[in-house]
């Protein structure tokens, strides 16, 4: 059964104090149209630049994952996008008015709460999940980190976490749906070590950090004056060792807390894949660096596989979506340069084309014409023309936007095409279209055969009226 993507129906603001600047910062979660994705936008900067959560624009995992694009940079994400994905909201853009996201209590459960009050709108387009086809490994072994991505059809999660801590242990921690993220998952807050938290405190690296925010597990004897001065530091009349081995700052929600919020950090993260996932996730010790390389590696596998040749034989006698008097209401091409003939098949992702090869081409008059052969420029060209469609799909008024192709690829010519062929090609989005930039997958046939492929760029670029 098909699943509609889904947007929230109206703003959601939330506003906090930033972990690492310590400084007041409001976020506000805005609508957005089908396959936007998460994007998130710096308004504190001039120009507004957008940072899209893409795994491909991570810049720094030491303390959080941070991203960056355009000039721009948001710190601590992987909450935010925690949130998003356990409540399946697609698309979405997040307003900043500084450098990071507040960080609440250390958890999500904040962000939840906020998007569930203002409540979400199933949209018109399909959800198009990657389904993890075979395991997927990632391993350090000088960490001890394993990961796998495994085949199912749902997202499930497994995490162990192991820090040689008597007070810690071997902890794990899992869910069998996203619909278990709210209950089970999105309130375990963020952790660390007494000794990190000095050596943070010292630094003037969390300034925005307090006891209310963070379990801090004591892995060491602790003096009373050093309590005392942890006390002060964070503005509280006393500080303890709890019997749990932790601060006596917070109570545990969950035994396994640490645990979870590693598992919540990982759904978060897994998230700048740029596409909802189908598989069981397993991990042991994983950590915001290692999420990000195993999140690089699933995008790498999805980019590979939606690169694949699509070999299938179509019939050119369907009932095209776009007769050759249709297209050209769309593509400013006029014969003898209007290489297209139909449009058989048209979605978000991908687009099929048609042209119906004849002696009658001008072409046919000077290239061999002893032996006639369409030139491999102008199959480049038809396949183009056929790219072209894709892209100009995703603007209302296609008539007023020209199609420039940027870049042409790993061209190949596999087989002659001559007079009498039918050739059908077929166009897939190797990365959503970002900023009216397209990156296709071109593959050309004739019945069976691929007598052409190449990849494509190209882009959209407005023009006045219908005069292109």
């Amino acid at each position: 059964m098909d699943v509609k993507q889904r947007t929230i129906k109206s703003d959601v603001t939330v506003s906090g104090n930033g972990l690492h600047t310590g400084k007041p910062v409001t976020m506000t979660f805005k609508p957005a149209p089908e396959n936007h994705g998460y994007k998130f936008q710096r308004i504190d900067i001039e120009g507004r630049p957008v940072v899209e959560a893409d795994v491909d624009n991570v810049t720094d995992t030491s303390r959080g994952t941070t991203i960056s694009q355009n000039g721009a940079t948001v710190n601590t994400v992987e909450h935010v996008l925690a949130a998003l994905v356990g409540l399946e909201i697609d698309n979405v853009l997040i307003e900043l008015d500084g450098p990071e996201t507040p960080i609440m209590d250390g958890s999500s459960i904040h962000f939840i709460e906020a998007l569930e009050k203002g409540g979400y709108v199933e949209q018109e387009a399909t959800r198009e999940y990657y389904s993890i086809p075979y395991n997927i490994h990632y391993s350090e072994p000088d960490r001890k980190v394993e990961m796998v991505a495994m085949p199912l059809d749902d997202y499930r999660f497994t995490c162990m976490i192991d820090y040689n801590s008597p007070v810690l242990g071997s902890q794990h921690a899992a869910i069998t749906t996203l619909s278990e993220f709210k209950k089970e998952i999105a309130s375990s807050r963020t952790f660390c070590f007494l000794h990190e938290l000095e050596m943070l405190v010292e630094n003037d690296l969390i300034k925005g950090g307090d006891l209310n925010n963070a379990i801090v597990v004591v892995d060491k004897h602790v003096e009373k004056d050093e309590l005392k001065k942890l006390a002060k530091l964070f503005q509280r009349d006393d500080i303890d060792v709890a019997k749990e081995g932790i601060l006596n700052n917070i109570e545990l929600r969950h035994q396994n807390e640490p645990a979870r919020h590693k598992l919540l950090d990982m759904i978060g993260d897994l998230a700048l894949v740029g596409t909802p996932l189908k598989g069981h996730i397993m991990a042991a010790r994983p950590g915001h660096a290692a999420n990000v390389a195993f999140a690089k590696k699933i995008k790498a596998q999805i980019k590979k596989e939606r690169s694949k040749k699509h070999i299938h034989v179509y019939d050119p006698h369907v009932t095209p979506v776009y007769d050759t008097v249709q297209i050209m209401n769309i593509l400013p091409h006029r014969p003898p340069m209007l290489l297209v003939d139909k449009i058989l098949e048209l979605t978000k992702m991908h687009v099929v084309g048609l042209k119906s090869v004849t002696m009658n081409e001008p072409f046919f008059i000077g290239h061999f014409p002893g032996a006639p052969v369409m030139p491999g420029v102008l199959q480049i060209e038809a396949m183009a023309q056929t790219g072209g469609i894709l892209v100009l799909n995703t603007v209302p008024d296609p008539e007023n936007w020209l199609t420039l192709f940027l870049k042409i690829e790993n061209a190949r010519f596999k087989d002659k095409v001559l007079p009498g062929d039918t050739l059908i090609f077929r166009c897939d989005l190797l990365a959503p279209i970002r900023r009216g930039i397209a990156q296709m997958k071109g593959v050309g046939m004739v019945g069976e055969r691929v007598v052409v492929e190449a990849e494509l760029m190209a882009q959209i670029v407005k023009v006045k009226g219908n005069d292109a």
